[in-house]
């Protein structure tokens, strides 16, 4: 699995974290994602997926 994550566009909604909390995280100061391991597990990829389909500002892609 690919993440890639357009950083610049986070608007901090922090739905990612909902979704997948192993693999997304917010910064403290301003809530844009953060991604605590670019190569998660088998396990989270239904997780990963969901996180960037509910993404407000759609700034996940996720390659499988």
């Amino acid at each position: 699995m690919d993440i890639s994550i357009d950083f610049d566009k986070c608007c901090g909604a922090g739905q990612c974290v909902l979704a997948a909390p192993e693999v997304f995280d917010q910064r403290d100061e301003d809530g844009v994602v953060v991604l605590l391991d670019d190569t998660p597990p088998a396990e989270q990829t239904e997780n990963v997926v969901q996180a960037a389909a509910v993404c407000p500002a759609a700034v996940i892609q996720v390659r499988v």
